[in-house]
């Protein structure tokens, strides 16, 4: 009776440890998403850009999920819409994630499309975080609840200003601007800005729209400048820098043409005769080749997940901007709006693939490294790493 007594005992406590077990795993279960809102241009002008973040910022949530999610347990739910770089559309689904509810939003790798979206989430006390719109003052004009992943295009176009003026030795450049969108006419003044101030002198400011394809006759004004300039410095978007790096070379203008992270793409397979891309320099956010355990493991996971390695920073920056989010809410405890802008503001030394991200500046754009990068022999070197 006494073993009998005991057996009846050892199998009533396994039965309430499996009973317990069942009913945690139920209760996880039924536990709710953490719903992130994600709005992207996967189609039209952004595109190039805006897919491979999108691409990252999907990796970060699967991986994340696979640790467990957030909050003792809560899968992460990452929701998107191709909003196909139409601002109306923008709008709209902006809209959507406001009423699904989501707990943040993220997106866009352009100031425009951040504009349009921003505001709806400003409006409801969500976060908003951008993975690539660079223009400073976006937080300022939205609100306290927009942050920002990548740094400034203060910090790319200064360091595009140093790198033109104290490497390449230029001190006279010519400037073309794309003058359609906030990312190319912010970059291009504080790059102007900066070069000034270093001594370095502007020969020419050349302004083109967005849909304009034909730069010959800028090209033509290029070669009767006197002085003619050392360098060229092209504000672009991602649709412009494949045309006008070509025409360029085609009219035999071998010039280093700079830019910011706009030409941060494939030039190489884009351009039909790939030398023309040798000369290049732009901004980036990460440079893949580097050793870093953060760029190393990222790179690996891109690939596994994707077939193929990351098409370029932006990619990166999708993936930060998740983890990001991801840290905020687990340092929040909970998915109250004002508890996660809160951590993101106190982000200190995050390690990130793209640097150590910190939001010690009162405009809640994150203080990391501009890598500069050049094409050289169909290559792409990282020339040295700006900090600001």
């Amino acid at each position: 009776m006494v073993k009998r007594g005991k057996i009846m005992r050892s199998l009533l406590a396994v039965m309430i440890g499996l009973i317990a077990m069942v009913s945690l795993t139920i209760c996880r279960a039924e536990e709710p998403t953490v719903k992130l809102g994600a709005l992207y241009n996967l189609t039209g002008g952004m595109s190039s850009i805006d897919a491979p973040a999108w691409r990252g910022s999907q990796l970060a949530a699967n991986r994340l999920n696979e640790k467990g999610g957030v909050l003792g347990g809560r899968m992460l739910e990452l929701l998107v819409i191709d909003t196909r770089t139409d601002i109306p559309t923008i709008k709209e689904a902006a809209l959507k994630w406001i009423a699904k509810p989501v707990v943040a939003g993220l997106g866009y790798s352009d100031s425009d499309s951040v504009l349009a979206a921003a505001p709806v989430f400003e409006k409801q006390s969500i976060p908003f975080l951008t993975t690539g719109a660079t223009d400073p003052s976006l937080p300022q004009k939205i609100g306290r609840f927009m942050f920002m992943t990548p740094f400034g295009d203060n910090d790319q176009a200064y360091a595009m200003a140093d790198f033109a003026y104290k490497t390449l030795n230029a001190r006279n450049v010519a400037v073309w601007i794309n003058e359609s969108t906030d990312f190319t006419r912010v970059l291009a003044k504080f790059f102007k800005e900066h070069y000034r101030e270093l001594g370095g002198k502007i020969v020419e400011e050349y302004t083109f729209q967005a849909d304009q394809r034909d730069f010959s006759t800028a090209i033509e004004n290029l070669k009767q400048l006197s002085p003619q300039p050392d360098v060229i410095f092209i504000s672009g978007n991602p649709e412009d820098a494949m045309p006008t790096v070509q025409q360029l070379r085609e009219a035999r203008i071998q010039l280093p043409i700079l830019s910011g992270d706009g030409f941060d793409i494939d030039l190489l397979t884009l351009l039909a005769k790939p030398e023309n891309a040798d000369g290049v320099y732009f901004a980036t956010h990460a440079y893949f080749e580097s050793k870093r355990p953060e760029v190393t493991d990222f790179v690996k996971a891109y690939r596994e997940e994707y077939g193929q390695a990351p098409e370029n920073s932006f990619a990166a920056l999708g993936y930060d901007a998740v983890n990001l989010l991801a840290n905020a809410i687990e340092r929040a405890g909970n998915t109250e709006g004002a508890a996660i802008a809160k951590a993101l503001t106190e982000t200190r030394e995050f390690k990130a693939v793209t640097g150590d991200i910190s939001f010690t500046r009162p405009n809640r754009v994150p203080v990391v490294p501009v890598g500069i990068v050049a094409i050289k022999d169909q290559k792409y070197h990282l020339m040295t790493t700006w900090t600001p």
